[in-house]
């Protein structure tokens, strides 16, 4: 039975990351696309619940969407594909990286999370670089990933996010954890031809800590993709026991 593809970004319908993914997926199943219709990078996961959705069919199973990734992946798999459910979620390619933090921001990598939420395996690719976009290396690993993933029995909330490094030769992949890196935290102050003053926030340096087996350290250092799995539960395991061991005057903690 051939496989469901869903297929979305953030970069926008018309993106060039998107039609590199969409070459790569090519042939290895039923192929939908839903994207945003405009650029909706740093949305995080972000739902649109205070005002209606536009969909828009660009072709065959194809469709744009006024609102954000995780909206597109909503109304794809609950609305546009309920028929049958896709058996995997692909975003990107993302123009430019996320690793370490960018996860948090990341409408790319949030697409890949709505559809683990909805139970569905989910890969988001993005290219590491902020000013070539040469897809077709990324493009040709992504192809290879998927292959490899659809021929794997997967979690059904498998969520990986996969950073491709900017220019070839690839050097081979490497299985990672989150890094850390830091853009800096500027925020510049302006003013608008009327005297009111407004602001850009954003760094524009940057820096990672080179430690062995992180997202970061693996492209920017050694020239391998990174295959990250992340997961849902945002518990923080070692705090578990610091906070039962506190008294909180006037009531009594209940033990689970």
């Amino acid at each position: 039975m051939t496989p469901r593809i869903l297929i979305s970004n953030d970069d926008g319908i018309h993106a060039r990351g998107l039609a590199a993914l969409i070459g790569a997926a090519e042939g290895l199943g039923e192929l939908w696309v839903v994207a945003p219709e405009h650029e909706q990078s740093a949305t995080s996961h972000a739902l649109s619940l205070h005002h209606p959705l536009r969909i828009k069919q660009q072709e065959e199973r194809r469709f744009s969407v006024d609102g954000t990734p995780a909206d597109c992946v909503y109304v794809a798999v609950n609305h546009l594909m309920k028929d049958a459910r896709p058996a995997l979620v692909l975003s990107g390619i993302n123009h430019g990286p996320n690793l370490a933090d960018d996860v948090i921001y990341s409408g790319t990598v949030a697409a890949a999370m709505e559809g683990s939420i909805l139970g569905i395996p989910s890969i988001a690719f993005s290219l590491v670089t902020r000013r070539t976009f040469e897809f077709a290396h990324a493009a040709q690993f992504a192809r290879a990933l998927v292959k490899a993933a659809l021929a794997s029995q997967l979690p059904p909330r498998m969520l990986l996010n996969v950073n491709i490094p900017a220019y070839p030769p690839l050097k081979g992949y490497q299985v990672t954890r989150l890094g850390r890196h830091s853009y800096g935290a500027d925020v510049i102050e302006k003013e608008d031809p009327r005297g009111r003053k407004y602001y850009w926030i954003g760094g524009t340096g940057y820096e990672h800590v080179k430690e062995p087996g992180t997202d970061v350290t693996a492209v920017h250092d050694e020239q391998l993709v990174s295959l990250t799995p992340l997961i849902l539960d945002l518990t923080d395991a070692a705090s578990l026991g610091l906070l039962r061991g506190w008294t909180i005057e006037g009531f009594t903690q209940q033990k689970t």
